[in-house]
């Protein structure tokens, strides 16, 4: 099939004033808001060229620069009867945003319109530098000669000296294994019989003992069972607890590929219906063993790949079934009703209106969507909720009640996801239990954690903050960046008490600048991040029964927990232990669905402690002013912050390579490699494929061996849905991509690395929350001036330290979606649950 390359123009004209190096460039006041008042001269998008391979299809959750996709908005059909005329890459890009909008957008259910993909391949490296090509890269099958691997996923050219490379890994991954094999028939032999499966192992353990059987079975080779020797588990001491460095969760974590088997036997069924095989091992994951023949039963089951529009599904459908399908179709009514739940999650959804769900099936074209929802609810693939409304009147008439006369309470009908049903009923479960089962035993180190910083005038906000903490289960704080000082005190004021506490944040950036504050020794502290913290790789250890071993748990960054990884953390938590969730309100969101401290505020079920601490500086007073509503006029003598006019996004992408390749590095003395480039999205004429394509070829230009990567090119590595993190490129070899995130090294499967790894010198203001670099570059294209709102632009011109660049193209539509484009309102059901169980 086709696919569709889109270029950038190019032109040569020089760039106009407003750099932070010219003279030109007021030094004293400046105005985000203002309009340009200077020709500046015509655009260079520099490197536009093609978009990534990996980016070809649009994320999930994203919508084009000025679009806002209502519920039910379907996509346009692609070429072809089955509509997947971008190729097999439609769904490969699915994760590594969710919760992002292309343009700073939010999709309703219905989700947006999925794009067909540029369909770049992406190929891989060369088999003589060991990269991620197919050429001798897969393990077992290379010889002295060279191997060509046989996955067909990628093309690489391979020569002797490749091939030579992956020979010597794979004689000492051998050794190895029979080296591990030998230890094994040693200790079955000590024990005089065989370990029980599951008697006494879990996790890893378990894992590696199946994976024996498997080899001495022969049911799978030795080399695919032991393709990573498994590092031994460490288990965190309790107390003290010392604390590894913070690294990102690695490649490994993520679910187990399906088996070879399923995944082939899907391939002809995907063929038969028009879809691209490359969805097969998605296909094979979602729906498990026997895959094919739940496909081929029921063809819409397609929806449940990431990416996937149901135009397409319909094309799919039509090929496989012929004139047995139609609009009117059960399964299509279901499948359909799922899809759209799943984009009203995307969108930070948890559930959606009943009234809302039967208007976005009508959109996509089921005719009755009543039966559709009430079919899906029988099969168990949803769950509905009638939560009560507030009533309008203060209390009802104490007549009324005395005579008996019950009036039906007004309720809103809910339908919702299970998993995120549930998540949001247990988180608001365990928050109760910890607003009801305050312990009294440790009040003694409560006074004495008071007593510890009352004295010090200028931590007074947290002497206040640790006086809520002592008398309460659950306390909210709210502050900008300066405010963090105070959380950082409660937790020294704790440990110092003989308290077992500790602090996770969203970011390891975030982690490390708490640690950094004056205070105890980072390593000391007690610092982690939200994802170690869950995986067991930071914190503390869990009691008998798995609870955290914890007094006091502080969250940091609490705006960007979701339902689930809230659930989670609470439901970690012992009864008597006090939870602190504390972050700015005034950024963006979670990616992932709910608005849990948002909820948590409008519920006031528990203690709010508002700090007073201002963020200093220029570029504090600016993002103070913006958290308001008003974009004001901020002094910046040192050039703190610039204002840079364009009058096209193709100025726009050349005036930013300019400010982050020379200008900033000259002026402010801040290197390239400690500037970000933040913008509403990653399509567009300037949006992070564009920006990272023109600033690759001008910092790190190369042919893009390993997947379309060189080594030092900046990355955003996504492990996990809404969570990304920055890196670099060190090398590829058979394992994959390596990178080092935050100093730690990180090994990308090359399976893994076109839907979790982007260039990273662009990104989203969703990709950059809860990150701060020295210098930012906030690039704001004309195109794009519909996509903003006080939060995005609150999130963005908060990520700079020292500078912010302002590359400025909407004019007016600056100043006013900072006072007037609030945050889009998301449907939860928190608020409700949490009034019926906690009285604050």
């Amino acid at each position: 099939m086709e696919h569709a390359v889109s270029t950038e123009p190019e032109t040569t004209e020089k760039a106009g004033p407003g750099t932070p190096d010219t003279p030109e460039t007021p030094g004293g006041e400046t105005a985000p808001g203002t309009s340009p008042a200077n020709d500046t001269g015509a655009s260079a998008a520099e490197g536009g060229g093609e978009a990534r391979a990996q980016d070809q299809a649009a994320d999930a959750s994203e919508t084009q620069a000025g679009e806002e996709t209502g519920p039910g908005g379907g996509g346009t059909r692609s070429q072809g009867e089955s509509g997947f005329g971008g190729g097999g890459a439609q769904a490969q890009d699915h994760t590594a945003d969710a919760g992002e909008t292309q343009a700073g957008d939010e999709t309703g259910p219905g989700g947006g319109e999925g794009s067909g993909g540029d369909g770049k391949d992406t190929g891989g490296a060369e088999g003589g530098d060991g990269g991620t090509g197919a050429a001798g890269a897969d393990r077992g099958t290379g010889d002295a000669g060279g191997a060509t691997g046989a996955d067909g996923g990628t093309d690489g050219s391979g020569g002797a000296e490749g091939g030579g490379a992956q020979l010597s890994e794979a004689e000492a991954e051998l050794a190895a294994q029979r080296a591990e094999r030998e230890r094994i028939e040693r200790r079955k032999a000590e024990k005089k019989g065989p370990i029980e499966s599951g008697a006494k192992l879990s996790g890893k353990a378990a894992d590696l003992l199946a994976a024996i059987r498997a080899v001495e079975g022969g049911e799978q080779p030795a080399a695919t069972a032991f393709a990573e020797p498994a590092p031994v588990p460490r288990r965190p001491a309790p107390e003290p607890v010392h604390h590894p460095r913070p690294t990102p969760a690695p490649a490994a974590v993520a679910p187990g590929a399906p088996a070879p088997e399923t995944v082939e036997a899907v391939r002809p069924v995907l063929a038969e219906g028009g879809a691209p095989e490359a969805l097969a091992s998605q296909v094979a994951a979602a729906l498990g063993e026997g895959a094919d023949t739940a496909l081929r039963e029921d063809p819409w089951q397609l929806l449940r790949i990431g990416g996937v529009r149901p135009d397409q599904a319909d094309g799919f459908a039509r090929a496989l079934l012929g004139a047995g399908c139609g609009p009117d179709d059960e399964r299509r009514g279901r499948a359909v009703t799922v899809w759209l739940l799943e984009q009203a999650a995307l969108a930070g959804h948890t559930a959606l209106e009943l009234s809302t769900l039967s208007t976005a099936l009508g959109r996509q074209g089921v005719p009755d969507p009543d039966a559709a929802v009430q079919s899906t609810l029988a099969e168990a693939e949803a769950l509905a909720f009638q939560d009560a409304l507030e009533e309008s009147a203060a209390a009802a008439p104490q007549e009324a009640a005395e005579e008996g006369d019950e009036e039906e309470r007004p309720v809103r009908v809910l339908v919702g996801l299970e998993r995120y049903a549930l998540a949001e009923e247990s988180l608001a479960d365990g928050l109760a239990r910890l607003v009801n089962s305050l312990s009294k035993e440790a009040e003694e180190a409560w006074r004495e954690a008071a007593g510890a910083v009352s004295d010090d005038a200028a931590l007074a906000g947290a002497a206040e903050l640790v006086r809520e903490v002592a008398g309460h289960g659950l306390v909210l704080h709210t502050g900008g960046e300066a405010a963090r000082a105070e959380p950082a005190a409660l937790l020294d004021a704790a440990r110092a008490a003989g308290l077992r506490a500790f602090a996770v944040c969203h970011t390891l950036d975030g982690s490390r600048r708490l640690a950094a504050l004056p205070g105890p020794d980072g390593a000391e502290r007690g610092v982690g991040t939200v994802t170690g913290l869950l995986s067991g790789t930071e914190g503390p250890g869990r009691d008998a029964d798995g609870a955290l071993e914890l007094d006091l748990l502080i969250v940091l960054d609490a705006p960007q927990l979701d339902v689930e990884s809230a659930a989670m953390l609470v439901e970690s938590l012992p009864d008597g232990a006090r939870l602190v969730l504390s972050g700015d309100p005034a950024v963006l969101w979670s990616a992932g669905p709910g608005r849990v401290f948002a909820d948590l505020l409008a519920a006031r079920a528990c203690p709010q402690f508002a700090s007073r601490v201002p963020d200093p500086g220029p570029i504090g007073e600016l993002v103070s002013g913006i958290g308001i509503g008003e974009l004001n006029q901020v002094a910046a003598p040192g050039k703190e912050i610039v204002i840079v006019p364009v009058r096209d996004a193709g100025e726009a992408v050349h005036r930013t390579v300019q400010l982050v390749a020379d200008s900033v590095p000259r002026a402010i003395g801040v290197p390239a490699d400690q500037t970000v480039v933040i913008t509403p999205g990653h399509g567009g004429a300037a949006g992070t494929r564009a920006l990272n394509a023109a600033l690759k070829e001008r910092l790190n230009p190369g042919p893009g061996r390993f997947g379309g990567f060189d080594p030092g090119d900046r990355i955003a590595y996504t492990p996990a849905s809404g969570r990304t993190v920055p890196g670099v490129v060190v090398r590829a070899d058979a394992d994959g991509l390596h990178l080092t995130c935050a100093e730690a090294p990180v090994v990308v499967p090359r399976e893994r690395v076109e839907g979790t790894v982007r260039h990273g010198w662009a990104l989203t203001a969703h990709q950059a929350v809860g990150t701060r670099w020295p210098a930012a570059v906030v690039v704001l294209p004309g195109d794009a001036a519909q996509a903003l709102s006080r939060p995005w632009v609150y999130t963005a011109f908060g990520r700079a330290e020292r500078h912010l660049s302002v590359v400025h193209g909407v004019e007016q539509a600056l100043p006013k979606a900072v006072a007037e484009a609030l945050a889009k309102p998301r449907t939860t059901r928190l608020q409700t649950l949490l009034r019926t169980q906690v009285t604050a």
